[in-house]
């Protein structure tokens, strides 16, 4: 699978004693932290799940869709097209069923590029004993399609995903409970995102975290949440190390 271009300069930054590569365990996000999804398959899917189930339609437009989790942005689509609160809850399992539904019938139309670097560093930090998972705002069966698609499944052994859990703070902190049961309750559990919000859901779940601007936020609007590293890539993270070794 073909990585996305490398454009501008490469920026890093970490601060001093956090060694961002030395960590237990790691949650990444997958949606411009792993890779990106240039078609409309998963967007497509909450307009797909909520036909299905209730014979509604509705859009996405005008919807924060960036950094967000996939229950709060139906929940939030359901409230701009005016459909009362009372309808949706009753049903929103089955929604989650045909989103999930919707987008295995079309897995294999996803055209996904990976972000620069992703399987150096998750070789990189899988080879010095880390435990990798993924905490993403995707309903898990969604996310782990595009695990899968993307190459990447063999490196994850775990996930937090937004099926139960609308807000990120809180699937942040399942997450990082899931991987203490397995690295052990003393283990450092490190998020790996590209928005503001993954450093708002690290910090409120007490975690460092690495940010890189490989989704819609440049490293400066990054490094102003002041995450322990930021970088323009992964790419140019795992450089940055294995230069100054």
């Amino acid at each position: 699978m073909p990585t996305t271009p490398e454009t501008g300069e490469a920026r890093v930054q970490i601060q001093p004693g956090f060694a961002w590569d030395g960590q237990d365990a790691y949650l990444f996000d997958i949606d411009g932290t792993l890779l990106r999804d240039t078609g409309r398959i998963h967007m497509s899917s909450f307009v797909a799940g909520i036909r299905r189930v209730t014979g509604f339609d509705i859009t996405l437009e005008g919807v924060a869709v960036q950094g967000n989790t996939d229950t709060a942005i139906l929940r939030e689509a359901w409230r701009q097209a005016g459909i009362p609160t009372k309808v949706l809850e009753p049903q929103i399992g089955a929604i989650l069923e045909a989103m999930g539904q919707a987008v295995q019938e079309r897995r294999h139309e996803f055209k996904l590029l990976l972000m620069p670097g992703v399987k150096d560093a998750l070789s990189h930090l899988a080879r010095r004993g880390a435990l990798l998972g993924v905490g993403t705002g995707n309903l898990e069966m969604i996310g782990w399609i595009k695990i899968e698609e993307a190459g990447l499944r063999e490196w994850f052994r775990f996930g937090g995903f937004s099926d139960h859990f609308p807000v990120r703070t809180e699937l942040i902190g399942h997450a990082a409970r899931k991987a203490r049961e397995l690295a052990g309750a003393d283990a450092r559990v490190c998020v790996v995102g590209d928005t503001p919000r993954d450093i708002e859901a690290a910090r409120a779940n007490s975690l460092p975290v690495i940010a890189v601007a490989t989704g819609n936020y440049s490293f400066d609007e990054l490094l102003q949440n002041r995450p322990e590293a930021c970088a323009t890539s992964l790419a140019d993270l795992l450089a940055h190390t294995q230069a100054a070794q």
